[in-house]
């Protein structure tokens, strides 16, 4: 690659920075394919453990759950779903991918695409908190559902905070030189995915997620407020491929070919969230009964609406 193809327009690093010619990023290893040392396959393994006892755990709840209301049971897709996610999350962090996202900016797209939608959306599906409310002993799904009820949960629980911790911060990711500097040290890297599995979990369980939340707006709002995401999206990635208010050291193929995955990616994903936000809605509909006779109202008769964060059936 020769100066003009560094300083050519279409540059996503034009206006900001150059990078090297290699591409590589600073502080990290030479080659993608380089042998870990102790120290690097210290979070692998870590990782590894993770998703391990999140499944025993899960399934472990399931037998539970099974136990205290054999009549009830507990979907079998749930389950599936749980470990899928975890089988997601498992792909994009662990070895041939993990390694490559540290080098080469496509691999850190694919990562940021599994980590915070493909997989998240397979977790809330799960319905993990449903599942904890009927394992736990009564005086713990008390707990769990004070929670729930508490004003930081429906804070974090609103599509508007989960939208901004979820998409808004991709602005602040990929126009600012935060990239750069997580990616110069292997701890900002996990912070990174971290933050996308949480924030993709948030915005997931806040758009269409199965479980119990307190003051979860409307069908149409949470529709407008995944449309937003979609656009949000969508701007993001023709920035970067345009090369325009993107800060990112990386080579410009790299750069391009990562925003085509996030643009096509980004878009399956989103139609699967909404697709599951459809699958989940549970509209309050009026049964035929016939009348009964004028009198008195009975205590404790119904009032003919739905409460609010019913939970998820099994």
């Amino acid at each position: 690659m020769d100066d003009a193809d560094l300083a050519s327009p279409l540059d996503p690093r034009h206006g900001t920075h150059r990078g090297t010619r290699d591409g590589a990023h600073p502080g990290h290893h030479d080659a993608p394919g380089s042998a870990e040392g102790p120290l690097e396959a210290a979070p692998t393994l870590l990782v590894l453990a993770l998703l391990l006892v999140a499944a025993g755990g899960y399934l472990l709840a399931v037998r539970r759950a099974r136990r205290r209301n054999p009549a009830q049971g507990w979907s079998t897709w749930r389950t599936v779903s749980f470990v899928g996610g975890l089988a997601v999350v498992a792909v994009a962090l662990l070895p041939p991918l993990g390694p490559a996202a540290h080098t080469d900016f496509r691999g850190h797209m694919a990562q940021h695409m599994l980590t915070g939608m493909y997989a998240p959306t397979a977790l809330v599906l799960a319905a993990p908190v449903t599942l904890a409310l009927r394992a736990l002993p009564p005086s713990g799904a008390r707990r769990v559902t004070a929670l729930l009820h508490s004003r930081p949960a429906r804070l974090l629980a609103h599509p508007a905070v989960a939208l901004a911790l979820s998409t808004g911060t991709l602005g602040l990711l990929y126009c600012t030189p935060l990239y750069d500097t997580a990616m110069g040290h292997p701890a900002g890297h996990w912070l990174m995915n971290a933050h996308f599995l949480a924030s993709g979990c948030l915005f997931a369980y806040a758009v269409a997620g199965p479980d119990p939340a307190p003051a979860r707006p409307g069908v149409p709002a949470r529709l407008v407020y995944l449309g937003v995401a979609i656009a949000a999206h969508a701007l993001i990635a023709q920035a970067m491929y345009g090369g325009f208010l993107i800060h990112i050291h990386a080579p410009v193929d790299q750069v391009r070919q990562g925003a085509e995955i996030m643009y096509y990616a980004g878009d399956v994903a989103e139609l699967l969230l909404a697709a599951a936000l459809v699958a989940t809605w549970r509209p309050e509909r009026r049964r035929g009964r016939p009348r009964a006779a004028p009198g008195p109202v009975r205590a404790g008769s119904a009032s003919g609406g739905v409460p609010v964060g019913r939970p998820a059936s099994g």
